[in-house]
């Protein structure tokens, strides 16, 4: 994937609309987890949604439509594809089709760990190559010297591959209600605990925007 200059600089929509963009991430994930809470309820109300299989499959099919219909949003208010989101509504697209055309609820629990493990790979793999890929992601919200980039890099590539394996453990060891609550409200939690954490790594190393440099 190549990434164009409106990828790097943050857009005024980008700075303008922060709980805009934190809905439109967290919107679908909520969606899934309604649709799994009151599968059959849905099912009465909407008979045809009986044709997707049970209520993991009915909740992956309007966690697929809130996924494009929050991606939608992203591009007409935002202006562009935020990378993480898209990324991952890819990957929810391919294995939430796979899991209701083949009625295997495995493709869809396996998403969180392949999107984890990609995200983690990728952060440190950049890193090889010379390039803290995590100011891409970031860069709307805050500007880091050389240095900060690359320890925050390394700690959020750590951090993803935790929860690939995460995902693992718990999708493979628990009930299917469990894991989508842990998905929801546990895998969030930890997210933003660990996202404040780094608070003052960040506080160290901010720049002012002018005096920022190319991730």
């Amino acid at each position: 994937m190549t990434t164009s200059e409106s990828d790097i600089t943050p857009s005024a929509a980008d700075r303008h609309h922060p709980m805009l963009k934190l809905a439109l991430e967290l919107g679908p994930l909520l969606v899934f987890f309604f649709a799994n809470l009151r599968g059959p309820w849905l099912i009465q109300i909407f008979p045809a949604l009986s044709n997707l299989g049970g209520p993991l499959f009915v909740a992956t099919a309007l966690f697929m439509a809130a996924t494009v219909l929050s991606l939608g949003v992203s591009k007409f208010v935002l202006g562009h594809l935020p990378v993480m989101p898209f990324v991952s509504g890819i990957v929810v697209l391919i294995f939430g089709s796979l899991s209701i055309y083949l009625q295997n609820e495995t493709f869809i629990k396996m998403k969180p760990t392949i999107v984890n493990a990609l995200f983690g790979v990728t952060l440190l793999g950049g890193l090889a190559f010379g390039r803290s890929l995590l100011g891409y992601v970031f860069n709307a919200a805050f500007q880091l010297d050389a240095e900060g980039w690359r320890k925050l890099t390394v700690r959020w590539g750590i951090f993803f591959l935790f929860l690939a394996v995460m995902n693992e453990v718990v999708w493979r060891n628990f009930s299917d209600d469990f894991w989508v609550a842990f998905k929801v409200w546990g895998t969030m939690p930890i997210t933003i605990i660990f996202t404040l954490a780094q608070m003052p790594l960040i506080m160290k190393h901010s720049v002012s925007p002018a005096a920022g440099s190319e991730p």
